[in-house]
């Protein structure tokens, strides 16, 4: 898991400074270090000064740092972790930071975000090409659907076989939440319900009343399954959970399907419970306590029947532009969720141990890259947020000297900076120590 996680860091970190590093270079900024991993106790940078690997070509030292954590370069003449106000008193040379058009310190700030969006979306157009996109047919769905709590309040039961959507028949289940069918007026459905077809209708305020509640997918699929992959030290690994195990029972309620079990385990958050398992055929008595947000930790593996879709290159591309700026419009809605009160910041945030555990215990490449493409979207995300010592807070900055036609003061960016990682310190301290903490023994 950790060497999953090191490899993909390091290529993402790697790519996002040299968007800087080209940016830098092309507008004939002096970049004195190249850094993968930081070369000093990072934000401290007289601190511990050595590298595992350096070498200087030209003007440039490129070397690979001993504090496994980011990475950076050094452009010289610019306020950061490695560069203060004091020690660029003097007046700025010509291949300065500093001595450089506001705009052109503007793309070289966002250099490094634009690596990063470039980067999830080569990666997802790739996986598309080679590997295209798994969907489900709408025959698969056999067992019917499980709605929630507005998919009841339609008038959707447990059980109902969804076969038309507007009086047409379809193919793919997703097309039971396109946009055109959710936003339409006098939508409905048509269920089989126990040999009887009924229509459902939308009602008007339905779009409405679907973000109110923001509960996901108002209907999902019945799907049998069985236990994929156990997440290491997890409720389910502690309690013997094993990778073919089918749950069968969960505090004495049969579970038949995936979001059955999703549903039980919500009512049981908290709770140390039975949990029965067929193994090998045979029932397993586990007893298993179930994490606050209603889960045990594992990865399922659905037993119904997914089809294929195949791309060409050409409409690869629009298909991976469009799964990667999906993660940063999810990415964006859940920190509105967490700003307006309506999700839990700690819960919500996740360090590099959660992380290492989506890589999982063994080499999947197909996992490896999409993880990859999906950390590198969040990078950008991350990065472009207005705060002072990412790259978001210097763009900041410099959009604010170009509408004001005047910058900042050095000695204010500098104290901005600090400011900043003080902020990313903490927040580092909470993701890596606070949290696991509270997560451990609250």
């Amino acid at each position: 898991m950790a060497g999953n996680l090191l490899l993909g860091l390091s290529l993402l970190v790697g790519l996002h400074e040299f968007g800087h590093f080209a940016t830098a270079k092309y507008f004939k900024i002096r970049v004195d270090k190249f850094y993968i991993f930081f070369d000093f106790l990072f934000p401290m940078p007289g601190v511990l000064n050595f590298a595992l690997f350096k070498k200087k070509i030209g003007e440039t030292e490129y070397g690979l740092g001993w504090f496994p954590l980011g990475g950076y370069v050094a452009i010289h003449g610019m306020i950061d972790e490695t560069q203060d106000a004091e020690s660029l008193a003097a007046e700025p040379a010509p291949n300065e930071f500093r001595a450089k058009p506001a705009w052109q310190r503007l793309i070289v700030m966002l250099g490094g975000i634009v690596m990063n969006v470039i980067t999830g979306i080569v990666i997802f157009t790739a996986l598309t090409y080679t590997h295209g996109e798994s969907y489900l047919p709408a025959s698969e769905v056999r067992y019917g659907v499980l709605p929630n709590e507005l998919g009841k309040e339609v008038g959707f039961q447990m059980g109902d076989k969804i076969v038309k959507i507007n009086g047409h028949p379809f193919t793919e289940f997703n097309d039971v939440y396109e946009p055109e069918v959710i936003l339409g007026s006098n939508s409905y459905y048509t269920v089989d319900r126990n040999g009887k077809l009924v229509d459902i209708n939308l009602p008007a305020d339905f779009m409405d009343r679907l973000a109110e509640k923001d509960q996901g997918a108002f209907v999902v699929p019945l799907d049998p399954f069985q236990v994929d992959e156990v997440v290491p030290n997890s409720a389910a690994a502690k309690a013997g959970l094993q990778p073919g195990d089918r749950v069968a029972a969960v505090a004495g309620t049969p579970i038949h399907y995936f979001p059955e079990l999703q549903q039980e385990l919500k009512k049981q958050a908290g709770k140390t419970i039975p949990l029965t398992v067929e193994r090998a055929g045979a029932p397993t008595q586990l007893t298993v306590t179930v994490e606050p947000e209603g889960t045990i930790g594992f990865r399922p593996k659905s037993l119904l029947h997914f089809d294929t879709r195949h791309y060409s290159f050409a409409e690869s591309v629009p298909q991976g532009t469009k799964q990667a700026f999906g993660i940063v419009t999810t990415q964006a809605k859940a920190f509105g969720k967490i700003f307006r009160g309506e999700a839990s910041f700690r819960k919500s945030v996740g360090g590099p141990i959660e992380i290492a555990q989506q890589y999982g215990g063994k080499w999947d490449w197909l996992r490896f890259w999409t993880l990859t493409g999906m950390l590198s979207m969040v990078l950008a995300f991350m990065n472009l947020l207005p705060i002072p010592a990412l790259d978001g807070g210097h763009v900041l900055f410099l959009l604010y000297e170009m509408v004001a036609g005047r910058k900042p003061s050095d000695s204010f960016l500098e104290g901005a900076q600090k400011v900043g990682m003080v902020l990313i310190l903490g927040l580092m301290a909470f993701v890596l120590i606070i949290n696991p903490i509270l997560k451990n023994f609250l």
